[in-house]
């Protein structure tokens, strides 16, 4: 028996109808992580550049599932604070609780990533690892915003440059520069930032003296807002995922990046 045209149009409606219903639940739910300005991890965000470490982990999780699109939103260190409490993005990430977030509402997820920040000076002759022991009465480099161990992790620029002689900049090349031209004597630089320069700087790889000494380990962390579309324990389980088809390893251990376990996991 043929169908009638009416029924077969009510058939279409119906169909029609019920894609409509079941489009919205299929939605991704956006996820808006703040890029700021911290190389090799992210690199000058607000200018449109996708280079960086974190541009290659969005593009990692967003290949992985469909149920998260996650965006980058263009922040800076200090502003990072007031953009995560008023809710313009969901989520930090390479990211440490000690580092200005005690007092603001958050959830963490350990990302199982560690970095070193370390003390770079110029080689000269007779300079041992002793050098880098004491700290006093000399001219230090360093990036305005981040939380140095040694001290305490205070980050108030007037407070570094009365008790540790430091000049602050937003460059981790100012920085060296200013060592390899005597102009500091020593630059504070993230393991993994000076790993990436000195493969684009060979010719001065031996102008330079590293320290053994490590001021902190850097032990990274997402922190999401409270009511984030995603949850800390699902943000987790993506991470978790990353590791186990070795997409972690890849875009980190370039960079001299440990991966390393999680606990609980």
């Amino acid at each position: 028996m043929m169908s009638s045209p009416i029924r077969t149009a009510s058939v279409v409606l119906l169909a029609a109808l019920s894609s409509l219903w079941i489009v919205p639940s299929q939605a991704a739910q956006l996820v808006r992580i703040g890029a700021a300005h911290f190389p090799p991890y992210t690199v000058r965000p607000e200018t449109g550049a996708d280079t960086g470490l974190l541009p290659q982990l969005v593009e990692a999780l967003n290949a992985l599932q469909s149920d998260y699109q996650f965006v980058l939103v263009p922040t800076s260190i200090p502003r990072r604070f007031g953009d995560f409490k008023q809710a313009r993005v969901d989520m930090a990430i390479f990211e440490n609780p000690d580092w200005g977030w005690k007092d603001i509402p958050h959830i963490t997820v350990d990302m199982g990533l560690e970095d070193a920040e370390i003390f770079v000076a110029q080689r000269e002759p007779g300079r041992q690892q002793s050098y880098f022991a004491n700290l006093a009465g000399k001219r230090l480099a360093l990036f305005s915003g981040y939380h140095y161990e040694f001290s305490n992790f205070n980050a108030d620029p007037k407070f570094l440059a009365q008790n540790y002689n430091a000049t602050l900049t937003y460059s981790h090349d100012s920085n060296l520069l200013m060592v390899l031209r005597g102009r500091a004597d020593i630059a504070l630089v993230t393991r993994s930032y000076l790993s990436d320069y000195l493969l684009r700087n060979q010719q001065v790889a031996d102008q330079l003296l590293v320290s053994q000494r490590v001021d902190q380990i850097y032990h990274h962390y997402a922190i999401l807002r409270p009511t984030a579309p995603i949850s800390g324990a699902a943000f987790g389980e993506l991470l978790q995922d990353l590791r186990e088809n070795g997409q972690m390893l890849k875009i980190f251990e370039p960079y001299r990046i440990a991966v390393v376990p999680v606990p609980g996991n």
